[in-house]
């Protein structure tokens, strides 16, 4: 039975280290905004209330997607989503890759995340 409990172990720790290092570390946005060389093209996770939304939908269609801006205490940071935008107010935990917006004449125009997953906090 000694022998059956450690395998067991060994395996529940082995997910765990497994599951950890495929998982994007949380960071805050004032530290991807201040080095966003060393995030750009990288998953982050940040944590935050959502400040503004603007989505698109067209009915009958697939089509949706939007913007809108997360704001964690340290700083806020625009999300470009091909889903429906979450509400103003929300408190939302989100992972994406960080990306440059706009650039045009070889000067960037703005730094943000590109969603992969979004989860609302339960009330």
């Amino acid at each position: 039975m000694n022998h059956v409990v450690r395998i067991l172990l060994v395996l529940a720790v082995g997910t765990a280290v497994l599951l950890a290092a495929g998982c994007p570390e949380r960071r805050s946005i004032s530290d991807i905004q201040a080095n966003p060389g060393r995030y750009t093209n990288k998953d982050v996770t940040v944590v935050g209330v959502v400040k503004d939304s603007y989505g698109v939908s067209v009915p009958g269609t697939p089509i949706r997607g939007g913007i809108y801006k997360v704001d964690d205490g340290t700083g806020s940071i625009w999300v470009a989503t091909e889903n429906t935008v979450p509400a103003k107010g929300a408190e939302i935990g989100l992972t994406g890759t960080v990306g440059s917006g706009v650039s045009w004449s070889g000067k960037n125009y703005g730094l943000g995340i590109y969603e992969k997953d979004r989860r609302f906090r339960k009330r």
